[in-house]
């Protein structure tokens, strides 16, 4: 057993209550006691964790700090250095980003006879599209609709959602799934032919469609081939640190850091798609995440810098199941689908304390209120708490051998620390999963900057204020594609011999406010990578000076 032994006592515990919970009900929690368990709990509910913003359009806003900190930065990059009269790249539409978002509105842009240059800080598909598991909604069976799927996600967002993007998110649905077996993504299915579909936490109908436990993966990798078909022009390792501007506030293109030789590019755009994803790796509040090494809210800052509003940047989704143990991949998702096919949530005791698919904000507080409140966490050698997700009890509700062929994932990355998920439970707590705000878009992808389209984690008020299992592979596909067709109708209807006044005179301005309202001088924006080294090397990514 991998497990030490001061953690046994509570296994052989799980092991002895497990029938009597297999018929077990446990109701969903009514509208007053969820909004309680929040607000006791959720950490976005913690006290002295955000903070107004002092400047921008979104001042007087409150933010986490470890966002405010971006958004109250000087520039990563001196303006004088970029070269603005002689563009690198001239091109209709840019695309900022290379995961699933970044990669459909560049393939539709281009599809519809823009001319389309994508460029991404690492390489194409290192992104979360890539790391999503669990999979992607869409009402598609008789017994569902694109009404039904709404009000879910209304419902889950805590009816903050904005209804114009929600609305936009469930209505593209069934069509995005259609487009994506075109494209030949191997979706589950049953011997008749017809997908299979799942509950996710908050969903009323069963419409998750799958690829096993790796549905972001598969998705991504149609793509990535889709993008080679159609030549879709590609720079990597190439990160944007500032947009640029017309003298009348339209987004022009942007800054490029080279980060293979340390040069700056410059691209003029007559539209610009930010799909630069979330920001996991700010470890808000302390938190580990799921979230792949480029999550650091560069969008956020480059758009919020240039006039952009921002939607619910005070909430942040943990996810109720992240890895606590073992150690050296703590943080790492536990996919919903696991407690989708089976699996319960125990704590020390062995007894079940929340229903397993609650929306993902009540579960991680539950889940958070067993460990602290409560003292019925499991104590992990590191001194960190976590509970039990029962998997074997999935082998004796669906049959042995279901974990391996519908978990494949799941059950590789447990096996390799020597945990056997089908004999043995995994053992959790919440991990920094998905950015609820973002950048504010209509139901096209448009920003409040004209010409800047926003697609993707990096968007706001698609989801309100908590997002459901398998609406962010939908929410990138949706409005990557809705971004693209509406950049590229705006680039197009634009004069060829339009070549605008490239400025960064509004990154000028925000240094000067940033020195007057004394930013320490060294916090610059955006951090492009995180910081892992030990004090006292520790503090933000830092450039070297560009040639």
């Amino acid at each position: 057993m991998a497990y030490p032994l001061p953690m046994q006592p509570s296994i052989e515990k799980l092991n002895a209550t497990r029938q009597s919970r297999m018929t077990q009900q446990i109701p969903l929690l009514p509208p007053d006691q969820k909004q309680t368990l929040l607000e006791g709990f959720h950490p976005d509910y913690k006290k002295g964790t955000m903070r107004e913003l002092l400047l921008g359009a979104n001042k007087g806003d409150k933010t986490p700090h470890e966002l405010a900190n971006l958004f109250e930065a000087f520039t990563a990059t001196d303006p004088a250095q970029a070269n603005l009269k002689c563009p690198d790249y001239d091109v209709d539409v840019l695309v900022i980003g290379g995961g699933g978002a970044g990669v459909s509105a560049a393939l539709v842009a281009q599809a519809a006879g823009a001319n389309v240059l994508l460029v991404t800080k690492l390489r194409v598909a290192d992104a979360n599209t890539t790391m999503a598991q669990g999979g992607i909604q869409a009402a598609d069976k008789t017994n569902d609709s694109p009404a039904i799927h709404y009000l879910d996600v209304l419902g889950g967002g805590g009816y903050k959602n904005k209804p114009d993007l929600a609305r936009a998110l469930t209505y593209d649905a069934p069509a995005i799934i259609a487009w994506l077996e075109e494209m030949g993504v191997l979706f589950d299915k049953n011997a008749d032919g017809t997908m299979q579909t799942i509950h996710g936490g908050g969903t009323s109908r069963k419409r998750m469609h799958t690829c096993r436990d790796y549905t972001g993966l598969e998705i991504m990798r149609c793509l990535k081939d889709e993008m080679l078909n159609c030549k879709v022009p590609v720079i990597e390792h190439n990160a944007a640190t500032e947009l640029v501007l017309d003298p009348d506030g339209r987004c022009c293109g942007a800054v490029l850091l080279d980060l293979e030789n340390n040069r700056l590019r410059v691209v003029r755009a007559k539209a610009t798609i930010l799909a630069t994803g979330g920001c996991g790796r700010l470890h808000v509040q302390g938190f580990p995440t799921s979230n792949h090494y480029g999550a650091t809210a560069d969008g956020l800052v480059l758009a919020y810098r240039a006039g952009a509003k921002l939607a619910f940047i005070d909430t942040i989704q943990y996810h109720p199941t992240g890895v606590a143990f073992p150690t050296q991949i703590v943080g790492q998702l536990i996919t919903e689908k696991v407690r989708s096919v089976g699996a319960q949530l125990t704590n020390v005791e062995g007894n079940r304390f929340i229903y397993e698919l609650e929306t993902r904000d009540c579960t991680a507080s539950a889940i958070i209120r067993e460990c602290q409140e409560r003292n019925l966490g499991v104590k992990t050698p590191t001194g960190d708490f976590g509970v039990w997700l029962d998997t074997p009890l999935i082998e004796l509700l669906k049959g042995p051998g279901t974990i391996q062929k519908q978990l494949p994932a799941m059950y590789r990355q447990f096996i390799n620390f020597g945990i056997d998920m089908t004999k043995e439970p995994i053992l959790t707590y919440p991990t920094q999963h998905y950015q609820n705000g973002g950048i504010l878009i209509d139901d096209k992808g448009e920003t409040t900057v004209k010409g800047l389209y926003v697609a993707g984690e990096a968007a706001g008020g698609i989801h309100g204020r908590n997002r459901l299992m398998g609406n962010s592979l939908l929410d990138i596909l949706v409005f990557g594609r809705r971004a693209g067709v509406a950049a590229s109708q705006s680039a197009l209807s634009i004069g060829v011999a339009s070549q605008p006044r490239l400025s960064l005179d509004h990154a000028k301005k925000y240094n000067a406010m940033a020195k007057e309202l004394g930013f320490p001088k060294d916090r610059k924006a955006p951090i492009l990578l995180p910081d892992y080294r030990p004090e006292p090397y520790k503090g933000h990514f830092t450039f070297f000076e560009c040639r």
